[in-house]
C-alpha cells in the first residue's frame, strides 16, 4: 500500500489542544474503527502519525487529534488547500456486523472519535446504542452522538459537567449484549473486568505508538493469550478476553 496526497479542507481547534482536520477522501473502503497514517512534513520527522477515523462521507474524511508532540503540532498548522499524505485505511475496525441488540460504546478522551462512525453503523444495522463518554475536564464532541445513539452518558474527573468521576462508574455491562471501547488502558481494563463478570462480549481498540502502520516495525505489539499481536495489522480492535494487561 502506498500513501496518497490529499487536500486539506478545514483544520480547526475544537478545544484547547484538540483539533479536527477535514481532508479530501482517498479511494477505497473505510470501516468504523480503522485508522490512517498521516504526514505533513518532509525529512524533519521520518515517521507518519497514526490517527483514528472520526467522520467520513463520500467526499471527505475527518480526523480528531490532540497536540502531543512535534508531528501533531505541525498538523495543527496546516491550512486550507495544503497537501497531506495519507496511508490507509488501516486495521480491522470494530466488528459491527457481529453484534446484535443493545450495544454500549465507551470512550475516554481522544478514544472518543472512533466511536462516532461506529455508533452510526450499529444504529443503521438496527441496534440500540448507548454511548458513554469520559473526560478529564472540559467536554468535546458529545453533541455529535445525539443523532446516532439512544442515550448519552457523560462523566468528567473534574466534575464540571455530567457525573463527577470515572465513566466506568456509570457502566453496567450486564445490561448490554456487547461493549465496544477505546481510550486509556486503565479504563479498558476495568471494562474488560466488568464484562467478564457479566459474561458480556467486549472489544477494545488499542491506541499504541506506531512506526509504520503496516505490521513491519513491531513497535505496536500487544500481549495476548494468542501470543504477541500487532495493533496496526492484527488490530487495533481486539477481543477484550484475548488481551493481557501488565
Amino acid at each position: 500500500m502506498e500513501y496518497t496526497l490529499q487536500k486539506v479542507i478545514t483544520n480547526k481547534r475544537l478545544l484547547g489542544d484538540i483539533f479536527t482536520i477535514e481532508v479530501s477522501r482517498p479511494a477505497g473502503e473505510i470501516r468504523p474503527g480503522q485508522f490512517f497514517m498521516l504526514k505533513a512534513w518532509n525529512d524533519e520527522l521520518s515517521l507518519m502519525r497514526p490517527i483514528s477515523v472520526y467522520r467520513f462521507d463520500e467526499q471527505t474524511l475527518t480526523f480528531m487529534y490532540r497536540i502531543i508532540g512535534k508531528g501533531t503540532q505541525w498538523l495543527s498548522q496546516l491550512k486550507r488547500n495544503d497537501k497531506i499524505k495519507l496511508l490507509g485505511a488501516l486495521g480491522n475496525g470494530f466488528p459491527c456486523e457481529e453484534v446484535h441488540g443493545h450495544i454500549a460504546l465507551v470512550g475516554g478522551g481522544v478514544g472518543i472519535p472512533p466511536l462516532y462512525e461506529t455508533a452510526k453503523k450499529l444504529t443503521s444495522l438496527g441496534n440500540r446504542v448507548d454511548v458513554y463518554l469520559g473526560y478529564k475536564d472540559a467536554l468535546f464532541a458529545f453533541e455529535e452522538f445525539e443523532d446516532v445513539c439512544d442515550n448519552i452518558f457523560i462523566s468528567s474527573e473534574a466534575g464540571f459537567e455530567g457525573y463527577k468521576g470515572f465513566i466506568t462508574d456509570l457502566l453496567h455491562t450486564e445490561n448490554y449484549d456487547a461493549v465496544f471501547t477505546c481510550g486509556p488502558l486503565i479504563m479498558m481494563k476495568k471494562i474488560i473486568d466488568q464484562c467478564r463478570q457479566s459474561n458480556t462480549p467486549v472489544w477494545c481498540s488499542m491506541e499504541k505508538h506506531m512506526g509504520c502502520g503496516i505490521g513491519a516495525c513491531l513497535v505496536c505489539s500487544c500481549k495476548t493469550t494468542l501470543g504477541m499481536k500487532r495493533a496496526c495489522k492484527d488490530g487495533p480492535v481486539f477481543n477484550g478476553n484475548d488481551l493481557i494487561f501488565e
